[in-house]
């Protein structure tokens, strides 16, 4: 804050330390002098920044409406070169005499438009793609065209599988099968003689280092996927015997998604590239370490080995493989491979934001509570409102217990008939007002009751926003996943509301109530007081990883508009493709639904009610129209 500014005043650093944007922006995303988000995909020049407001009214001007996923296409190649050019510049450092070939996993997000920009964006460092299942190879072979990078193919592979990939190889592409499940390698090996291509083999190895985080099941000697040791070797007898061992060039290994501490990622990379050295002794030409996916994105900016973060940088990442796999390698004088990354979360994650407009707020407010109550108010309403009147920092523990067990005695006098409806509610007031109270007189205490620790979500205001969690950002509530989530502007005012997001799915899941913080997690949301006509936009960043992907139909509601931002370096920008979201007809065919039977269906239904008197034909012909105009609408809150 700058100290010439009045004291008091809010100023968009105190916005900034707020919502932490500094922290998990990644130079990205910041908030103008106006106070309002700016997205820019040239850290170093800040004239290339543009507001997300302004793109906003941009979007708004084309006829689409919110909720919007925007895809910054300059974001997603700036990830790309950080990544092959962090590794670039270790390798350089330290004397790495191989090369680095990242892959994109496509499972990542499978969006045709994301993949076409991987692999433009990736060409000038011959950067491939990874697959794990027939369909996503079909997919890629639709989109490489640089015979330089490579193709990885993980997942359970049958013989149309197996021949596409040996077609691909035959066609001169640097496609690699990696044998996760001993069955395979005998399939493999019968399509390549049928087919007479020469494959090349990779093998999955289930490595005794696990990391932490929510996929920690990736990794460790009961991951689902990967050879055992013992296995490995047979596999190599195997290829020995069958005069093949030289189809053998690349180890592969996955630890784990979102791997938050170092030291892990340092372990595996250990024990991987012992194997490696191992396998080249055994006479396996090999050539090529795939140490999979791992690198985390810092989802809170905390820069901790927290589930949502990590402890360490992209550059750290980078100079610790290359040095872990120099070293092992160089005591036993194995020639350096090329190191393959299958990183896709820290490449995509910053490329989308998901916008989206709130409808309508649930407010808690304090009651107006007479000091004198009627004198056939009941005992217990009354001993509730002593509790309220008796109530200080030192007794918070004591009225929070008193104030739980009148309100529960009053609600069990309700259903026995004791008191009225109206008696109940007038009971209701009180309670709340103590929990408001309470939520007080503890911001003033350095130590408090655990009871109390969550005591302000439960007086938060409910904001009802414009979209579907289970759509758009389904591991929020699946997995507890934290996306930084902010207003889009007013960032030169005080937020002075508590809040929790509610999306417009009639389901409780349907929410936000978890939000990141510096250190720890915050139960809301500090935003701003609506105002009457004027639209309140806020911002879900990060989620170009996994969550196109696994968002779902949950109350039909479908994909969202998409738009796709180029920003200039003079800070203008284009808005180089617009994607419409899923119409009602769309999404009911995706639940097996014929719209036009439905239609069908609908107007005889209209024509049984025309015979019954209920409507006329002119109503009839309204009625039509409102239903072909609500199977062509947008899923999602149309004003």
């Amino acid at each position: 804050m700058n100290k010439s500014e009045p004291l008091g005043r809010w100023t968009k650093e105190k916005s900034e330390e707020l919502y932490g944007i500094k922290n998990w922006g990644a130079g990205y995303f910041s908030i103008s002098d106006g106070g309002e988000v700016l997205v820019n995909p040239q850290k170093d020049n800040s004239q290339a920044a543009v507001s997300l407001m302004d793109i906003i009214s941009g979007v708004k001007e084309r006829g689409l409406d919110m909720p919007v996923l925007l895809r910054f296409e300059n974001l997603l190649d700036s990830q790309i070169s950080y990544l092959n050019n962090s590794f670039r510049r270790a390798m350089k450092k330290l004397g790495y005499r191989g090369e680095y070939r990242g892959v994109y996993p496509i499972k990542v997000n499978q969006q045709q438009q994301v993949v076409e920009e991987v692999t433009k964006f990736g060409q000038r460092y011959h950067h491939g793609l990874e697959v794990g299942s027939k369909p996503e190879l079909v997919a890629a072979l639709s989109q490489m065209q640089d015979k330089e990078a490579c193709l990885i193919c993980n997942g359970y592979k049958d013989e149309e599988f197996i021949d596409l990939g040996l077609f691909a190889v035959k066609m001169g592409f640097k496609c690699f099968f990696v044998i996760e499940m001993p069955g395979e390698l005998d399939l493999v090996i019968a399509r390549s003689k049928i087919l007479g291509v020469k494959p090349n083999i990779g093998i999955r190895i289930k490595l005794s280092a696990k990391a932490g985080g929510h996929w920690t099941e990736s990794g460790g000697d009961r991951s689902i996927f990967g050879l055992r040791v013992s296995q490995l070797i047979e596999m190599v007898d195997t290829l020995r015997e069958r005069d093949m061992l030289d189809c053998l060039k690349l180890l592969h290994y996955h630890l784990g998604s979102q791997i938050p501490n170092i030291r892990d990622i340092r372990s595996a990379v250990l024990e991987a590239t012992r194997v490696y050295a191992e396998l080249v002794s055994e006479g396996a030409p090999m050539g090529y370490l795939d140490l999979g996916g791992g690198l985390a994105v810092d989802y809170d900016g905390s820069n901790t080995n927290y589930t949502n973060s990590r402890n360490y940088s992209v550059e750290e990442y980078c100079s610790d493989i290359v040095e872990a796999v120099m070293t092992t390698l160089d005591a036993s004088s194995t020639a350096h491979p090329i190191l393959i990354t299958e990183s896709g979360r820290v490449v995509v994650a910053y490329y989308s934001v998901l916008l989206f407009n709130v409808l309508d707020v649930e407010k808690f407010e304090l009651y107006d509570i007479p000091d004198i109550l009627p004198p056939d108010t009941a005992e217990q309403v009354r001993n509730l409102q002593d509790v309220l009147k008796n109530l200080s920092h030192k007794n918070l523990q004591e009225c929070y217990n008193d104030a739980l067990y009148y309100r529960d005695e009053i609600r069990d006098m309700f259903k026995h008939g004791r008191i009225t409806l109206r008696e109940r509610a007038f009971a209701e007031k009180i309670f709340w007002n103590t929990i408001h109270q309470i939520a007080k007189e503890k911001k003033k205490l350095k130590h408090f009751p655990l009871d109390l620790e969550d005591i302000e979500s439960a007086i938060a205001d409910i904001y009802y926003c414009n979209f579907s969690v289970f759509q758009s950002i389904p591991d929020s509530w699946a997995i507890d996943q934290l996306f930084p989530i902010m207003p889009l502007h007013r960032l030169l005012e005080l937020p002075k509301r508590n809040a929790v997001i509610a999306d417009i799915t009639c389901d409780c899941d349907g929410k936000i109530d978890k939000f990141i913080d510096l250190h720890d997690v915050r139960n809301t949301l500090p935003l701003h007081e609506m105002k009457d006509g004027d639209d309140y936009y806020l911002g879900i960043f990060l989620v170009g990883a996994y969550q196109e992907t696994l968002g779902d139909l949950h109350n039909l509601f479908g994909d969202t508009n998409v738009v796709s931002v180029r920003i200039s370096d003079e800070g203008h920008y284009d808005l180089v493709r617009e994607i419409q979201g899923d119409s009602v007809a769309d999404v009911l065919t995706y639940v097996e639904y014929d719209p036009k039977v439905m239609q069908n269906n609908f107007r005889e239904t209209a024509e049984e009610a025309i015979r019954e008197g209920r409507i006329t034909v002119g109503d009839r012909r309204e009625i039509m129209v409102a239903y072909d105009n609500g199977l062509r609408g947008y899923t999602y809150f149309e004003r």
